[in-house]
């Protein structure tokens, strides 16, 4: 999820914070906050306006537990949060339970703003999600808690389909393939059978990942970026091999207004966030006279290894400043959270879970199968130290937009990336 970068004023204050605390000691004797009296929540507006109710049962479980604890939420807008969070972590006024988007943990964590915790303390967390479990670890410790997460779809127009005889989502790469060609055959070279930014590295990196390659790899304590490699290389050719046949959008453009571009009926497919399918269609968004809202279909996207491509899982993560003197009931809060209630609470309003078990129950609902199949193939970005100092965006866009452009081929395009992500990838 493309959230705010920590703000330089942030890091600097989050090492004054650190030291004045003792950094981020597993056994955080002094913060341990067992039999604290006051709890201060920090959670984005997504809760306080789709799912409140959710927050109320958690605050009742530990009040019940802790008679007479008060529970202070605060609810932030996502552009506004971290600036808010940077400032206060540099003071004695840091809230207890934050949450993050998952792409955000890793600066926190190099800079070690929050407390460790025990996974063992949070239900159904030996079967996290892998991508949410990367996202709350680094140095082979636990710092956060997977909250939920969004996936990534394919979704095409069934009536396009229809029209050169095709009457099902495919099931395999080579059928996609095959069916786009019929498409973009017929509909002809001013039109996208499968609308994909060039400049979307999310859906990009699928491609990598599925080819067996990586952004980024670890050898002990050492990462090094591996997007020239063989498996990345075969992964961005056939990434490449997409953006040749079937965009014919603009190749500079990444994926911010992909839904509104659907919507005005210029394609036939995108693989995309979830959401831009319904997005899309929308009747302000909508452009093909309400065809959209009975035509649009979602499947899982297949790979070309054979398998369900992997996707991206964007999400939320909750987290323990280090410097809460509530770090136990904090705790207790998110483990009533983002317990079995909660996990069902969230599911209904339309989130992935964090957790396989409670995957597995949306996968046998065909109104849910899609997504949670989907899920299951999972990627995350690389966890090293440096990852958070990579201009990532801006680096891997670069990458693809001059791939897709015919700019480089896609073997200087990718040794360049390399040698960008190398500079820092290993600097705390």
């Amino acid at each position: 999820m493309k959230r705010k970068l920590i703000a330089a004023i942030g890091i600097a204050g989050m090492m004054v914070s650190i030291a004045a605390c003792g950094g981020n000691d597993d056994k955080g004797s002094s913060n341990s906050g067992a039999d604290a009296k006051e709890l201060t929540v920090w959670l984005t507006v997504d809760a306080q306006n789709n799912w409140p109710q959710l927050v109320k049962v958690a605050d009742a479980a530990v009040q019940k537990a802790h008679p007479g604890v008060k529970i202070k939420h605060e609810y932030y807008g996502w552009p506004d949060k971290n600036t808010k969070l940077d400032a206060v972590l540099a003071t004695d006024k840091a809230p207890d339970v934050v949450e993050m988007g998952n792409t955000e943990m890793l600066s926190y964590m190099v800079k070690g703003a929050f407390a460790p915790v025990d996974p063992a303390k949070f239900t159904n967390s030996s079967a996290w999600l892998d991508g949410l479990k990367a996202s709350v670890t680094y140095d082979g410790k636990t710092y956060g808690v997977p909250y939920y997460a969004g996936g990534r779809v394919a979704n095409w127009r069934k009536d396009i389909a229809a029209s050169v005889g095709v009457k099902a989502p495919p099931t395999t790469y080579t059928e996609l393939t095959a069916d786009l060609d019929k498409i973009q055959k017929k509909e002809g070279s001013k039109f996208s059978a499968w609308y994909q930014p060039t400049r979307d590295w999310y859906a990009a990196m699928s491609f990598v990942y599925d080819a067996g390659g990586a952004i980024a790899t670890q050898s002990g304590s050492d990462w090094k970026a591996s997007l020239s490699s063989p498996e990345s290389i075969k992964g961005l050719n056939e990434w490449k091999s997409v953006i040749d046949k079937y965009m014919h959008g603009d190749k500079t453009k990444d994926e911010s207004d992909r839904y509104i571009v659907y919507g005005q009926g210029k394609a036939s497919m995108i693989f995309a966030a979830a959401w831009e399918g319904a997005t899309a269609a929308d009747p302000k968004n909508d452009k093909t006279g309400g065809k959209l809202k009975t035509d649009l279909v979602n499947f899982v996207m297949p790979g070309p290894s054979g398998k369900n491509m992997p996707v991206f899982l964007g999400g939320s993560d909750l987290a323990i400043p280090v410097k809460s003197k509530a770090q136990a009931l904090a705790a207790e809060w998110i483990n009533a959270f983002t317990g079995p209630s909660g996990q069902k609470g969230l599911m209904a309003k339309g989130n992935l879970p964090n957790n396989k078990t409670d995957l597995a129950t949306l996968k046998s609902d065909p109104a849910t199968a899609v997504p949670a199949t989907a899920a299951e193939s999972n990627w995350f970005v690389p966890m090293a130290p440096g990852w958070g100092q990579v201009e990532k965006a801006q680096v891997l866009q670069t990458m693809l937009q001059n791939i897709g452009t015919g700019k480089q081929s896609v073997e200087d395009a990718a040794k360049a990336a390399d040698t960008a992500i190398d500079k820092v990838i290993n600097t705390k």
